[in-house]
């Protein structure tokens, strides 16, 4: 499909773009940038197309090499290479790497380094939102069969990845959630009465906003499934739109595509119930769970 792609080639090909535009603003050609770093011509051109990853280091010695001084813009691109190396290594979730599929890291990765998140949930509570014992009882439903030590070590990442909802400065995040989510029993009652409360408890952060899509709106246009935006700051055309499937994430990038999953993502949010509507919403079904 054109247009989409898997794992971090997303990553590295913004990131190539992003690095030959700041060669090109220093004045410099491919051949002048590898003689400034001692490298082969090849090796900049296989970064600047995303055929190759790169540590963070490497994009260093070329922000130097092209006088890049701006400590945001450094910053940003420098963050943007841990996204692009193959794995996520440098990431606290590599240490879990023996259980997370690659997608799965890439996956995080991208959540750790945006400053925005979007996000459509149509069957179970969004991770970033979600308690231990509802985590637990996800994970196993969809992973039947998975070893005990396995699905603890996913519960912890999924509870580590809520710590982008309290940094400095904090995820900002926006959610839709479809009614089902509310009402579908996950875990038994007592783990969905917690659940709950808990949704409501984020849900009075200043950075999160929680909606719901009741029932009686009838069919919309996220009934597809679910999908997440992630923005980054002051560098839009970073923005990318990731598709959850059974075995895989698609990552798609093209503008059209993030204006049509950003409209989209507003239509819903226009039909859901307010913020305040939703929890009380929430509120009602919690003390009927």
């Amino acid at each position: 499909m054109r247009g989409t792609r898997h794992g971090p080639a997303v990553r590295r090909r913004k990131l190539g773009e992003e690095l030959k535009r700041l060669r090109l603003r220093a004045g410099l050609t491919s051949r002048d940038a590898a003689r400034l770093v001692g490298w082969h011509q090849s090796k900049v051109s296989r970064i600047e197309t995303g055929a190759s990853g790169v540590t963070g280091a490497d994009v260093s010695r070329l922000l130097d090499a092209y006088g890049v001084r701006e400590p945001r813009l450094r910053t940003l691109v420098e963050a943007l290479s841990g996204a692009a190396a193959d794995g996520g290594g440098t990431g606290w979730w590599h240490a879990y790497r023996g259980v997370l599929p690659p997608q799965y890291q890439d996956f995080i990765s991208l959540e750790s380094q945006a400053c925005g998140a979007r996000t459509l949930e149509t069957s179970v509570v969004p991770g970033l939102l979600q308690t231990p014992d509802y985590a637990r009882a996800v994970t196993r439903a969809a992973l039947d069969g998975l070893p005990a030590t396995a699905v603890d070590s996913l519960v912890e990442v999924r509870i580590a990845r809520q710590e982008v909802l309290f940094g400095d400065p904090p995820l900002r995040l926006e959610a839709v959630l479809d009614e089902a989510v509310l009402r579908r029993q996950v875990g038994g009652p007592g783990v969905m009465r917690a659940q709950l409360r808990r949704l409501r408890e984020l849900a009075d952060l200043p950075h999160v906003r929680l909606q719901v899509l009741p029932f009686a709106v009838g069919g919309y246009v996220g009934l597809s499934g679910p999908f997440v935006i992630f923005s980054f700051a002051n560098m839009s055309d970073l923005d990318v739109v990731v598709l959850d499937h059974l075995t895989s994430s698609l990552y798609l990038e093209r503008s059209e595509d993030l204006e049509a999953y950003c409209a989209a993502f507003r239509t819903m949010q226009a039909h859901a119930l307010t913020p305040e509507e939703s929890s009380e919403l929430i509120a009602g079904i919690g003390d009927g769970a």
